[in-house]
């Protein structure tokens, strides 16, 4: 049976825009109340003007989530806004485009602190809480397709949404006896600025992003993300995907390794082809520059 999510409150970081803002706007339409939080002001507050205008509750808030007073900030002022939140989406991430072997430790630390350590901390807070209540709830993270496997010049990435992906698998057990649900969300290419933002991060071309390397076919609007979202929020399941086809290919990737792997040279081969055309010469492609940019974005897109 389907479950009325009026009057529930959520909480949503990264929830000024991409996969965040359509979440906060289909999760208003529902009744819920919305927290949003996010490192940008602007955007929230343009989110939050939708959500009242439609008749809906929002409130927001801006913040680092890599401050670790974040977690129990946002449950404060969502408890004394709404009342004690129901739900939470950890999705505030950030990209990072670059080699495994030119992945420095301050940019693997860096992208860890925002895409696992910010979600887990958020989320374990708000159990205890839940716990202590005794009225169950639903903890959401944005895990991506890639926690299932790894494109090329994504390996940091995709071991940050890995981890998430099994961290909530044990908390999902764990917090069963409770009534708290945990759900983790792998969206495939989803059609906002996160891509030209890690690129720009990484100190890539707008050639070689993530965006430019998928089919039209495999890349989706952020509100099919939401909806999928809000139908796991009235009948939570352990994981939500937006494409049957990613997640069929997530499973040969595990039985067949090398077929992927050979899939994904051809994106390799393409980028030096295209950097050496555009004057590069030496084939070296522009991911193999490190990059002194570190700064997180709180762009939710995967």
């Amino acid at each position: 049976m389907a479950m009325t999510l009026k009057d529930r409150p959520i909480i949503i970081t990264g929830g000024g825009t991409g996969i965040g803002a359509a979440t906060a706007l289909a999760c208003a339409g529902e009744g819920m109340p919305v927290l949003l939080a996010g490192r940008r002001a602007e955007p929230l507050t343009r989110i939050q003007t939708l959500i009242t205008e439609g008749g809906g509750s929002a409130a927001i808030s801006t913040v680092d989530v890599t401050d670790e007073e974040h977690a129990d900030a946002l449950l404060d002022l969502a408890e004394t806004t709404f009342g004690p939140p129901w739900a939470v989406f950890a999705n505030a991430g950030r990209g990072l485009d670059r080699p495994g072997h030119r992945t420095a430790d301050d940019e693997m630390r860096a992208i860890f602190e925002v895409n696992f350590f910010s979600a887990h901390r958020l989320m374990a807070a708000a159990a205890h809480r839940m716990i202590d209540a005794k009225n169950g709830g639903h903890l959401l993270a944005c895990a991506s397709c890639v926690s299932k496997f790894s494109p090329p010049y994504h390996g940091a990435y995709a071991a940050t949404k890995a981890s998430m992906d099994l961290m909530c698998q044990s908390m999902r057990i764990e917090l069963a006896p409770f009534g708290i649900h945990v759900s983790t969300v792998h969206p495939i290419t989803t059609v906002t600025d996160f891509f030209d933002e890690s690129a720009k991060l990484s100190g890539r071309t707008e050639h070689s992003s993530g965006l430019h390397h998928t089919p039209k076919f495999l890349r989706q609007r952020p509100e099919r993300v939401a909806r999928a979202i809000v139908r796991c929020l009235r009948r939570p399941r352990p994981e939500v995907w937006t494409s049957t086809l990613v997640r069929t290919v997530s499973a040969v990737r595990t039985l067949m390794p090398k077929l992927m792997d050979r899939e994904f040279r051809k994106m390799v081969d393409l980028d030096r082809t295209y950097e050496a055309g555009a004057g590069g010469g030496s084939g070296r492609t522009s991911m193999d520059q490190p990059s002194s940019e570190g700064s997180d974005t709180d762009i939710a897109a995967r």
